[in-house]
């Protein structure tokens, strides 16, 4: 390396540029060779010469990040060595480029702060060299002094500190996050801005702009949210910011909105902030779901009215707007606000026009609550009110359509790959690629090759040398990748070799099953391509469900006979379980034909159409812990050599204690796959996710729950395993993962497949082990119901409900047992359910902990739904 800055020091422009052809051969060559290859050690001497080679600011810039080159870079005190001869214009220009590339450009941070000290120009503030010296700063402190030491020497810590609020996430880095005593870097900033080091008032400007810009993490909001706490606000900066304080608590995440609020509810009380001011803020606040900071601004609206009851005409119709709210504690809140301040209104044209809005809003009340609000306001028919005649809403149950054929062209066929190729399709698109790869590639190899060339650039395997190309596709196909990588003789053939895993001993993981012949059937077609193209396949579905009509298999099955083509094993096999079953005189017909065309697999296609095969396994719910799982007994269809050895593991039996736990089918996107392979028993499938999504409801991991609509929609009968899996996705810790299961709930009740006390059962049942927890549940059956199914709701809180009060009620002695987390929410729920939907009986166990001492939620709500139940006044 020390020869090379003596080879360029003093060397002209024009004895630079003569250099570079040379090294850009050198670099093609060194890129095609083997990592391991020992000449890869040239690559930072490479990198050194290259830079200083180079002419132009952007032609460095581009040098220095190559995607091969970052990997073994030279270091920065001999890039800044080469690089230090050159214009301070020039230098600043290069910096400027090198740090406005992205983050995974890794521009060492050392190299571009030296080039930043030899020209002398601005300290850039882009991401990447924010970052870097943030990072530069936890490093040096290692070495001697600390993070507030480092800060306070730093001499460009103004402008950095201000890029600070505009970096993305950077509050979420764990050196931020985690510093302590004195590199802790909330406390440095904040001791700094004692100091006047920093200027305070771009530190408050800064810190509350960021909150309010919105978007970011949870861990960025609050290490933001700390440094404004830790500057302390005096009185005077909190007034001068009022709007933003209202714009935080309308907006905000709950945390900021919480801080905003509190801020705010001083300046309330002591009427600095106004009657219509506040009336603003509370109505921003009371129109958020989160119910903490509702009911804060509720209690917040109360001691505002007790303090100046001449603000009942102006608060009390904005507290009203509490009625819409989805929780109905909250309701209730705001009803007993009413009730307590009612009489204040003056009896004057702004006493009836608050009455008249708090009437309106009324209607949005739960019914139990609307009549004691008419009764109150003395509205007409408060003592009779009309009787609605309950009607349950749910959404269309949805059909099947037909898939098209492959796309004619390869133009066509190009543009469908690449779209697929960059993001997870559909079934119907994924198989219509596929069958097209096939026919295009039986027609005209080479067209389709070059028409696939900028869909199958940049991909993975493309720059990859060939051993770990073919290592990747040995361990799993990775969808089209191994067809389209075929295509361009980037896998070896032993590779694509189809392989017998002994699918039919009892090794494997309780997704090897499916996942295997799965992956059979695009190592076959891969490897078909290569040695004797198919010229389309038989398993392309009729359907999206992933049906096939018996009558096309047998006329593919007759093209095949008449051309000589021989069947891939997999893709018939593929073909015989997705033939559509629901028709017997169909399937009598088609065997009939398919005896005709003298065949093997005209044979076996007809023998199979006259088996009678079960819509499901026999089946079994098992529980393992805090888990209740799902056990299949055998397919007796799928025994012997009718199927390959990776099909036969489907008909092997499931058990919850034989199956190896551990496996690397950890991607969910082929869920949606395997539920089209056996399409009409969704029961195959959800008994072998099943485990995955246990886990991530009891562990609180993300887990493939966005297949549950589809496993919903999925024809056939939805047994033990498609509600289980139901009931651990309506447990799961994210919002989007529940409204899955909410969605898949709904689509079975609306085809008529719910079968409501398995699936309050099973809830029921794992809310006692802890496995569901019900305040997890409540959010999901709430917004169940919200969408206009009281009465599917209810049918499932029915079953679910009596297993959590029993042990409540079991523990009515000297002390009784503590409720879990969310109970409440859950029986209020069930009241909603039971008021809207109009349902009466009884409920095992409610009258027990109806009858429990105080006014808890808990009890509250259990007396409002045995009231109800009962038809009692509540």
């Amino acid at each position: 390396m020390s020869d090379l800055v003596a080879l360029v020091d003093g060397m002209t422009d024009a004895e630079r540029r003569a250099c570079v052809p040379e090294l850009k051969q050198l670099r093609k060559e060194l890129r095609a060779e083997p990592w391991s290859s020992p000449a890869q050690r040239a690559y930072p001497t490479l990198h050194a010469a290259g830079a200083a080679c180079q002419t132009g600011a952007a032609a460095v810039a581009a040098w220095l990040t190559g995607s091969e080159l970052r990997w073994r870079q030279a270091p920065p005190p001999v890039l800044i060595e080469v690089l230090g001869d050159r214009d301070p214009a020039w230098l600043a220009e290069v910096v400027r480029r090198l740090a406005e590339r992205p983050l995974s450009a890794d521009v060492p941070y050392d190299l571009m702060a030296g080039l930043v000290r030899l020209a002398g120009c601005p300290v850039p503030t882009s991401e990447a060299y924010v970052r870097g010296w943030m990072d530069h700063i936890g490093r040096a402190r290692r070495q001697a002094g600390t993070v507030i030491g480092n800060l306070r020497n730093d001499p460009h810590l103004a402008e950095l500190v201000a890029a600070l609020f505009e970096t993305e996430e950077i509050g979420a880095r764990s050196n931020w996050r985690y510093g302590v005593g004195l590199n802790d870097w909330t406390y440095a900033l904040t001791q700094l801005t004692r100091e006047g080091l920093l200027d305070r008032k771009v530190m408050v400007d800064g810190c509350v702009a960021r909150l309010l810009r919105g978007g970011g993490s949870t861990a960025d909001n609050k290490v933001f949210l700390g440094l404004l706490t830790a500057l302390d606000l005096t009185r005077d900066e909190r007034c001068e910011r009022i709007a933003d304080w209202t714009a935080l608590c309308a907006d905000a995440p709950s945390t900021v909105a919480a801080h905003a609020q509190s801020v705010l509810a001083g300046f309330a009380l002591d009427g600095a902030l106004g009657s219509r001011r506040f009336a603003e803020l509370s109505g921003a606040v009371l129109f958020r779901t989160e119910k903490k900071l509702v009911r804060a601004q509720l209690v917040l609206l109360g001691k505002v009215l007790k303090a100046d009851p001449s603000t009942a005409a102006e608060l009390l119709p904005v507290a009203a707007q509490a009625f819409g709210h989805e929780d109905t504690e909250v309701q209730e809140r705001a009803l007993k606000l009413m009730e307590r301040h009612l009489g204040d209104l003056d009896e004057d044209g702004g006493a009836s026009r608050a009455r008249d809005e708090i009437t309106d809003l009324a209607a949005q009340l739960s019914p139990g609550p609307r009549v004691r609000a008419l009764r109150l306001l003395g509205a007409p028919g408060a003592e009779e009110p009309a009787t609605e005649v309950y009607e349950e809403l749910l959404p269309p149950v949805p059909s099947p359509t037909r898939l098209a054929t492959a796309p004619e062209t390869v133009t066509e066929l190009a543009e469908e790959i690449g779209a697929l190729l960059a993001s997870e399709g559909g079934v119907g698109a994924f198989e219509r690629a596929l069958d097209g790869l096939v026919r295009h590639a039986h027609r005209d190899r080479d067209a389709l090759v070059e028409a696939l060339g900028p869909a199958a650039a940049g991909r993975w395997w493309t720059d990859m040398d060939a051993g770990p190309v073919d290592k990747y596709f040995r361990e799993s196909p990775h969808g089209l990748e191994i067809v389209v990588a075929t295509l361009f003789e980037r896998v070896r053939t032993d590779t694509l070799r189809p392989a017998r895993n002994r699918a039919d001993e009892s090794a494997g993981c309780v997704h090897s099953g499916l996942a295997w012949s799965f992956d059979a059937r695009l190592r076959e077609i891969a490897y078909r391509i290569r040695t004797e193209p198919l010229p389309f396949l038989l398993a392309t579905p009729t359907w999206s469900t992933g049906s096939l009509a018996a009558a096309d298999l047998v006329e593919r099955l007759d093209v095949y006979r008449r051309s000589g083509a021989r069947p891939g094993e997999a893709d018939f096999a593929q073909a015989l379980l997705r033939v559509r079953r629901d028709d017997p005189s169909a399937l009598a017909s088609a065997a009939t034909a398919a005896r005709k065309l003298g065949t093997r697999e005209g044979d076996r296609l007809a023998e199979w159409l006259l088996t009678d095969v079960p819509s499901q396994p026999v089946e079994r719910s098992r529980t393992a812990g805090p888990r209740r799982l799902v056990e299949f007994g055998e397919l007796p269809e799928m025994r012997g050599e009718s199927f390959p050895p990776e099909f036969r593991r489907l008909g092997r039996p499931s058990s919850v204690y034989t199956d190896r736990y551990y496996c690397p089918h950890g991607d969910d996107d082929e869920w949606k796959h395997w539920l089209a392979m056996v399409p009409g028993r969704p029961e195959l499938v959800a008994g072998r996710v099943l485990r995955d999504l246990s886990m991530a409801t009891i562990e609180d991991t993300r887990g493939g729950y966005g297949f549950l609509p589809a496993l919903a929609e999925a024809e056939g009968e939805a047994g033990l395993a498609v509600h289980l899996c139901v009931a651990y996705g309506l447990g799961a810790r994210r919002a989007e993962d529940r409204l899955a299961a909410v969605d898949a709930l709904l689509v079975l009740a609306a085809r008529g497949r719910l079968d409501a006390r398995r699936l309050g059962t099973d809830l029921g049942a794992l809310a006692v082990l802890g496995s569901v927890k019900p305040a997890r549940l409540a959010e999901a059956t709430r917004t169940a119901a919200s969408t206009g199914a009281y009465g599917t709701a209810w049918s499932v809180l029915r079953e679910a409900l009596p297993p959590l009060l029993a042990v409540l009620a079991d523990g009515q002695g000297a002390k009784p047992a503590p409720a879990p987390r969310g109970l409440g929410d859950l029986v209020g729920v069930a009241a909603e359910c039971v008021e809207r939907s109009g349902a009466r009986g009884e409920l095992p166990y409610l009258a027990e902990v109806a009858e429990r001492r105080g006014s808890s939620q808990l009890v509250s709500q259990a007396r409002r739904l045995r009231a109800t139940l009962e038809e009692t006044a509540v």
